[in-house]
């Protein structure tokens, strides 16, 4: 008996992937949307509401759980679940802050000499103004905290910077996420998604994929969550994937069992290819949307024993 956590396109591919497994006997998505209902039970429980969620839990006998978004994850649904002897799917709340926090991920990039793009991080808002007055454009502005996908600006000049600072550590646009921001070098190059499967120590990355993040048509608007993904990509080289597996997953998942935050569930790595050189762009710690959508169609495999092996 299978339980999934969300409600959107991600949770249906899940749903869509686990309802097809010989294990699957009986499958529950809290709270789902119109069209898991074709895969699965849909239950309207709200996705932070941990008691009804438990309850729920013990009255149907879930004996598995995958948790589709980051906000629980982070919250440290994990833990709580493990506690109760519940088997889920994703990282603890110590793991989860890969993508808690953009400022963790850049100096534990630095600590464990992963490439990333040059930052530089602010909590004062006087400093960081003075900063951008005498930086070279265009760059990229973040909040370190979850913004929902749409917490990172790409700015063309000063007074953009003025603005979007303003608005994340002024009036707070994002809340909490924008009290620390993250200022760092624009790359110019190709963005991938790898997403990969892992156990704490071993792991398999899924084909690579590309979304779409610019609201309108030929790259123009602000960067939403993303607008749809494709895979595979027919532009890459095919040594690439040993390159970020040897360059970004395999360290990460070492350096985080160094500093006792073992990993578990998806590592999704959001990258940039500039000329051949690989950059982290960003972690998170949970199969994307869109991403997830193509990554699962095209998976042969089972995906409900994946995730259990996991």
């Amino acid at each position: 008996k299978v339980l999934v956590l969300g409600s959107g396109g991600r949770e249906h591919a899940l749903c869509w992937a686990i309802s097809k497994s010989p294990l699957c006997k009986k499958l529950y998505c809290i709270p789902g949307n119109a069209g898991i209902q074709a895969d699965a039970e849909c239950v309207d429980i709200k996705i932070n509401n941990f008691n009804s969620i438990k309850k729920f839990i013990k009255k149907k006998k879930i004996n598995f759980v995958v948790v589709g978004p980051e906000e629980p994850l982070v919250n440290g649904i994990v833990d709580k679940l493990n506690k109760l002897k519940i088997k889920t799917f994703g990282p603890n709340k110590k793991a989860s802050v890969l993508e808690s926090s953009k400022s963790f991920t850049k100096d534990f990039c630095k600590r464990h000499n992963i490439s990333t793009a040059d930052y530089k991080k602010f909590r004062n808002y006087k400093e960081a103004i003075n900063y951008i007055q005498n930086i070279n454009y265009p760059i990229v502005i973040k909040a370190s905290g979850l913004a929902g996908g749409k917490g990172v600006f790409i700015i063309k000049n000063k007074l953009e910077a003025k603005k979007t600072l303003r608005n994340l550590m002024i009036k707070k646009k994002f809340g909490s996420a924008g009290t620390e921001i993250i200022i760092e070098d624009y790359l110019l190059g190709e963005e991938i998604s790898c997403l990969a499967l892992v156990d704490g120590k071993n792991y398999i990355s899924l084909l690579l994929s590309q979304d779409h993040k610019k609201i309108y048509d030929n790259d123009k608007g602000p960067n939403t969550g993303g607008m749809g993904a494709y895979c595979p990509l027919p532009y890459l080289k095919k040594n690439i994937q040993s390159k970020i597996n040897k360059e970004i997953i395999e360290p990460t998942i070492t350096a985080m069992n160094k500093e006792k935050r073992p990993f578990n569930g998806v590592l999704y790595a959001g990258l940039m290819l500039v000329k051949g050189k690989i950059y982290l762009i960003e972690y998170n710690v949970r199969f994307g949307d869109p991403e997830c959508q193509p990554l699962i169609f095209l998976l042969k495999s089972d995906l409900l024993r994946i995730l259990n092996n996991c």
